[in-house]
């Protein structure tokens, strides 16, 4: 087997996993892609407002259904940078005072968790849909498709 042909064998039962799931998936990026989980954050960081604190739970909503879509067992996502992106911008960390002395050191990462967690949802909603017919990624495979084959260390 070559080389292409063992990465698109990984990316099958991802690619089974994504569509799988696809009704969940589309539902949850329609939400996390609505004013007030996308377009409202944005905002609440330029304003220094304490609501930016809220995109964190968006950001683990994400993450939990990247970790169910995983081709791994147990279910995982084991890119060590998305996984620190993560660790520093969607850990939950609660709104204080003195936040506001250090607001971009401590907020800009929630935007960056988020930012990185909704392009990976986006990726797997889009070639969900277009990989559907045939059951496999196609032999000429998408940057979209590759970089999620690269979240789950599968390419």
């Amino acid at each position: 087997m070559s080389s292409m042909d063992e990465i698109l064998a990984k990316g099958e039962s991802l690619l089974k996993n994504i569509k799988d799931n696809l009704p969940e998936l589309e539902k949850l990026l329609e939400e996390v892609s609505s004013h007030w989980q996308y377009e409202d954050a944005v905002y609440r960081y330029y304003h220094q407002s304490f609501k930016v604190f809220y995109i964190q739970e968006a950001t683990q909503k994400i993450y939990a259904a990247l970790e169910k879509i995983s081709p791994h067992e147990p279910k995982e996502v084991p890119n060590e940078w998305f996984n620190n992106i993560m660790k520093q911008g969607a850990a939950g960390e609660k709104f204080k005072l003195e936040h506001n002395q250090e607001w971009e050191k401590t907020c800009r990462p929630f935007l960056e968790a988020f930012f990185h967690a909704k392009y990976f949802l986006e990726m797997a909603v889009k070639y969900g849909k277009k990989y559907s017919k045939p059951s496999s990624p196609p032999n000429r495979m998408h940057s979209g498709f590759a970089a999620l084959l690269e979240l789950y260390n599968r390419r």
